[in-house]
């Protein structure tokens, strides 16, 4: 299923957005946007786990039937004052499609439009490091890497095999 806490890439650079006046509508893009199916909650207070770096929106508006959260009403691309402990998440009906869109659960790459890349970065097991796959269409392909001490940084391959690979799949839901 995909559901998380929700992110954005704005100028290069990966933020969250806040939970003011978050609610189902606004999750109702998300899903659709990202390809997840339907919408089933819009979890206020960092449900997911609070996020680290700019808050690029607040106070988004979205009637539901937007496209793409852009197309939201907001209060601007900036860094907002709200806390991480505000970050905004949402939980999705479906597994994310394979697509040729531009949207990606992950960082972009050159390909991907910059208008807006969005994400949901996915619950860790518990007691487990967040982990994400970077650099290829979908969720479940790309480059590992691990967020610790306040940053995503990348984990090196020496005696990496297929069970580690397994983990890594299974923490992120990807079978």
């Amino acid at each position: 299923r995909c559901a998380g806490r929700v992110e954005v890439q704005h100028e290069g650079h990966w933020g969250t957005v806040c939970d003011d006046d978050w609610g189902l509508p606004d999750a109702t893009v998300v899903c659709r946007q990202l390809g997840c199916g339907a919408a089933l909650a819009a979890p206020p207070g960092a449900w997911f786990g609070e996020g680290s770096g700019p808050i690029w929106l607040n106070g988004l508006r979205c009637r539901g039937s937007e496209g793409r959260l852009a197309q939201c009403r907001h209060r601007g691309w900036r860094p907002h004052v709200c806390a991480h402990e505000e970050d905004a998440s949402a939980v999705c009906s479906g597994g994310l499609r394979r697509s040729t869109r531009t949207l990606t659960l992950c960082p972009s790459t050159p390909r991907v439009s910059p208008a807006l890349v969005l994400a949901l970065t996915p619950t860790s097991l518990p007691g487990g490091p967040p982990v994400r796959l970077v650099g290829a269409a979908g969720r479940c392909a790309g480059r590992l890497e691990i967020f610790h001490a306040g940053r995503w940084g990348t984990v090196c391959d020496d005696l990496w095999g297929l069970p580690d690979a397994a983990v890594v799949c299974r923490q992120l839901g990807c079978g």
